[in-house]
C-alpha cells in the first residue's frame, strides 16, 4: 500500500491494519483522523504524538497485543507475521530462550507487565542484556522506557504498512 492508497482506503479496511501497529482503537481513530497526508514523515508524526498521549490503561491494552520476548507469535494475521520478523534475532539457542523466559517471568513479576522492546535489528543476547538492565529500573523509569518502546514499534510497524504492501496478507 503506497501513501496514495492509504489516503484513500476506506476506515474499515485501514482500522485492522492500523490496530496491528499499535492496538488501540483511540490510536488508531488519531491516524485515520488525520488523513490526507502528504508524506509518510506526517504520518509517522501524527502516530508518535497519539502515542505519547496514551494513557495507562491504553499502554497496558497495546501490550496484551505484544507476545513475549522469545515467543512465537502464532497465526497468519499481520501483526503475528511482523512479531515473527521482528524477533528473528532471538534464534534457536536454547540457554538464550531460556534466559530469556526466566528474564521475562521476572520481568512480569517485578512490573506486573510483558517485557516489550523493540527488537527489530537485536541480537538475542542484545535483548537479553537490556532485559536484565531493565530490571534495574524503578516503576516511573521502567513506565517510561515502555511507552517509548511502544511508540517506536508502532511507528516502524506503520512505516511497513504503508511502504511494504508485499509484507501485508490479503
Amino acid at each position: 500500500m503506497d501513501l496514495q492508497e492509504f489516503n484513500s482506503s476506506p476506515p474499515d479496511r485501514l482500522r485492522p491494519l492500523l490496530a496491528a501497529c499499535c492496538d488501540v482503537p483511540r490510536w488508531v481513530d488519531r491516524i485515520l483522523a488525520g488523513r490526507p497526508y502528504d508524506d509518510l514523515a506526517a504520518v509517522t508524526e501524527v502516530a508518535d504524538r497519539a502515542a505519547r498521549d496514551l494513557d495507562d490503561g491504553e499502554v497496558a491494552q497495546a501490550l496484551a497485543a505484544h507476545p513475549r520476548i522469545g515467543d512465537r507469535a502464532d497465526g497468519e494475521s499481520t501483526e503475528a507475521a511482523w512479531s515473527r520478523k521482528e524477533q528473528s534475532g532471538v534464534g534457536d539457542d536454547p540457554g538464550i530462550r531460556a534466559a530469556l523466559a526466566a528474564g521475562n517471568r521476572e520481568y512480569e513479576q517485578r512490573f506486573g507487565r510483558v517485557f516489550l522492546i523493540c527488537a527489530t535489528g537485536l541480537s538475542a543476547e542484545q535483548m537479553l542484556t537490556n532485559l536484565r538492565h531493565r530490571l534495574t529500573n524503578d516503576e516511573p523509569t521502567e513506565a517510561h522506557v515502555v511507552r517509548d518502546e511502544l511508540r517506536k514499534i508502532a511507528a516502524l510497524r506503520l512505516e511497513k504498512l504503508i511502504a511494504l504492501s508485499k509484507e501485508i496478507p490479503a
